[in-house]
C-alpha cells in the first residue's frame, strides 16, 4: 500500500522501485517469498548484474536511500505511476507518460471524478487515474479478457487502490458500461471504439462530459469522428504526442560582405590578442585603468566590441550553436481523439454510424 499514499518508511507489503541506471529500474514488492519457475516458495532476492538485492532487508528503509550491492549500488524510490509505467509487467501494450499526461489534462480529471475506463490492458492510465481523482473519486474500469481483468485486479488491491477502484469482465462494445448518467469523462482503448460511443455518451452525466478515444491508426480516428459527429458532440480535437529529440552542434558560415563571401586574407587573419586572449584583456585593464572618468565609457565601448565579435572565429567564419533535429525519429504510439458531451444531450436517440 505505497501508491495511495506517501510514506517515509518501507514496510512488508509495499512495492518499491528499485533504481540503479537510467535503463535499469525494477519494481520490486516487498514480501518474504516468491513463486519461482517450478512453483516452489523461496526467499525473495533480487537479482541484478551488480549484485543481488535480499528485498526483505529493505524493510524499514527510507524511500530514498542507498542500497550497496555486491558490485555497486542503487536506490530504492517511492512508487509513482510514472515510474510504475517504466516499471510494470507488460500484458498488454501500454500508454506512457506523454500521452497518459494529455489524457488528464484534457479529460479535465481531478480530486474526486467519477471516470470510466474501456480497456484495462496493464493498468499503466489506471494508475495515473487513480491517483488524480483522489480517495472521493471512483474508476470503473473494463476489459474483455478475463485473467487479465483479475490480474488487475488484484494489483490494484496490492497498491491501495481497492476502494477506488471498480474492475469488471465486459465487452463494452455490446453490453455497455453498466452505468448511466455518473460518468465525468470516459476513455476507450479499443479496436472499433465506434461500437462503444453510444454507451459512452450514455454513462456521461447529464450536465455533460468528456470522451477520449485512443486509435494506432488514423482511419480509426476517421470513423470515430464520423460516429462522434452523428451522436451530437462537440469540440472534437485530435492530438498526437512526439517526443522529439534535438542534437546541440556548433555551425560555421562564412561571413559575407556585399552579398560576396569575405576574402581570403580576412578570412584568415588573426590577431596576436585573438590567439592570445590574456594579452588582449590586459591591454583593456590597463585601458580602463588609465581612463580616470572614462571607465565607464571605455568599458561600455569594450562591451560593445566583444558583443559584435560574439561567434567569430580567427578564419573569418561566423560560428553560432544551434539544434538539429533527426531526419528519423521514433515516437508514434497513436491518436488521441477528444470530444465534449453536450448538456442535455437527448439520450434516447442516440445511434451509431455503421
Amino acid at each position: 500500500m505505497s501508491f495511495s499514499g506517501f510514506k517515509e518508511v518501507i514496510e512488508e507489503g509495499d512495492t518499491v522501485i528499485l533504481y540503479i541506471g537510467v535503463s535499469q529500474i525494477y519494481a520490486l514488492e516487498v514480501k518474504p517469498k516468491v513463486i519461482n519457475k517450478n512453483g516452489q516458495g523461496v526467499d525473495n532476492v533480487f537479482q541484478t548484474k551488480y549484485g543481488s538485492v535480499k528485498v526483505m532487508d529493505l524493510v524499514g528503509k527510507k524511500y530514498g536511500s542507498r542500497v550497496n550491492l555486491s558490485k555497486g549500488w542503487g536506490q530504492v524510490l517511492y512508487p509513482t505511476p510514472e515510474l510504475w509505467t517504466i516499471t510494470l509487467p507488460h500484458r498488454t501494450q501500454i500508454l506512457y507518460t506523454p500521452d497518459i499526461s494529455m489524457v488528464l489534462t484534457q479529460l479535465e480529471i481531478g480530486p474526486g471524478s467519477i471516470v470510466c475506463e474501456a480497456g484495462t490492458g496493464s493498468g499503466s492510465l489506471s494508475h495515473a487515474i487513480l491517483r488524480a481523482i483522489g480517495a472521493n473519486g471512483k474508476l470503473h474500469t473494463f476489459d474483455f479478457h478475463k485473467e487479465r481483468v483479475k490480474v488487475a485486479s488484484e494489483e490494484f488491491i496490492r497498491h491501495g487502490f481497492g476502494d477506488r477502484v471498480i474492475v469488471l469482465h465486459r465487452d463494452v462494445c455490446d453490453e455497455g458500461f453498466g452505468v448511466e448518467g455518473v460518468a465525468d469523462a470516459v476513455f476507450l482503448d479499443l479496436p472499433k471504439p465506434w461500437d462503444a460511443l453510444p454507451h459512452a455518451v450514455s454513462a456521461i452525466k447529464t450536465s455533460g462530459g468528456r470522451i477520449c478515444s485512443f486509435s494506432p491508426c488514423i482511419e480509426q480516428v476517421a470513423r470515430t469522428c464520423e460516429v462522434l459527429q452523428s451522436l451530437g458532440l462537440q469540440e472534437l480535437l485530435t492530438l498526437e504526442c512526439l517526443a522529439r529529440e534535438f542534437q546541440v552542434k556548433s555551425i560555421s558560415l562564412p561571413r559575407v560582405i556585399n552579398g560576396q563571401k569575405a576574402p581570403t586574407h580576412q578570412n584568415t587573419h588573426v590577431s596576436q590578442e585573438e590567439k592570445q586572449p590574456d594579452l588582449k584583456k590586459k591591454k583593456v585593464e590597463e585601458c580602463v585603468e588609465g581612463a580616470g572618468s572614462d571607465t565607464n565609457t571605455k568599458s561600455d565601448e569594450h562591451e560593445q566590441i566583444a558583443a559584435g565579435n560574439k561567434g567569430q572565429q580567427g578564419n573569418g567564419d561566423f560560428r553560432f550553436t544551434t539544434g538539429i533535429t533527426q531526419l528519423k525519429m521514433p515516437g508514434h504510439t497513436g491518436f488521441l481523439t477528444f470530444a465534449s458531451v453536450p448538456p442535455g444531450l437527448a439520450r434516447n436517440k442516440l445511434s451509431c454510424v455503421a
